[in-house]
């Protein structure tokens, strides 16, 4: 299937994995998110009171979290019929600062969020607190994603500062602060990933870096599972050209 949709000043998108909306993008944009079902063209539009910079579907239903310039984060269930008024929002959460990540962890319960003050906090869904924070992050304006590895029990995120920090997701406490190759600055900010599975079923775990046009692998130290080597954090393998 080939689509294609005309949408301007678009800050996030998600696509539904619901059986029930599998056919269904959303985008989040200036003041407003738009449901597409990508088979018909047919359109859902949800007014907000802000900038939708972050969002994610539920898998178990086809609800939607959104996380906006205001802080709020809110969510969508995108069968319903009536989007008029505020009246559609379900779970209401509040952050001090422009949200800028929503994760949902797998049993949909809890969403990590992040925002531009650099607050890392774990929502139980259920009772609607903040039941974790995770300390150290740096942000001040960026739109930086969270990585969730629950398998490894790890969340890791860089900062504007550069650095690539690492914290245990069950007690929240700062494993891992590692710095960037080259100098800060705000066109050299690293993208990572964690693979529990670096290289396929076979793999081993560790994390990937790129940073400009080099890519660095930190390997880690299975049989404490809380740690990558430190030896590979001074001196990294530099996979080039």
């Amino acid at each position: 299937m080939l689509c294609s949709f005309k949408i301007s000043t678009a800050w996030s998108c998600a696509w539904c994995l619901n059986p029930q909306a599998d056919n269904c993008f959303s985008t989040g944009l200036t003041h407003r998110v738009l449901v597409t079902n990508a088979m018909t063209g047919h359109r859902q539009t949800f007014g907000t009171s802000s900038d939708v910079l972050a969002q994610q579907f539920a898998v178990q239903t086809p609800v939607l979290y959104n996380g906006c310039r205001s802080g709020e984060i809110f969510s969508i269930d995108i069968r319903q019929r009536s989007n008029k008024g505020q009246g559609w929002k379900a779970v209401r959460l509040f952050h001090d600062s422009a949200i800028t990540s929503v994760n949902l962890l797998k049993t949909e319960q809890y969403l990590m969020a992040a925002d531009m003050a650099g607050q890392i906090k774990l929502w139980d869904l259920r009772k609607l607190r903040c039941v974790k924070e995770y300390r150290g992050h740096h942000n001040e304006h960026a739109i930086l994603p969270l990585h969730v590895n629950e398998e490894e029990g790890l969340l890791t995120a860089v900062g504007q500062d550069c650095y690539t920090r690492i914290w245990s997701l069950q007690d929240a406490h700062l494993l891992r602060t590692i710095p960037s190759p080259y100098p800060s600055s705000k066109d050299s900010i690293p993208s990572v990933v964690f693979s529990s599975q670096l290289g396929g079923t076979r793999g081993v775990p560790g994390l990937l870096m790129a940073v400009r046009q080099d890519l660095y692998y930190f390997s880690y130290k299975t049989d404490d599972p809380y740690c990558l080597h430190t030896k590979d954090m001074d001196h990294p393998t530099v996979l080039g050209d």
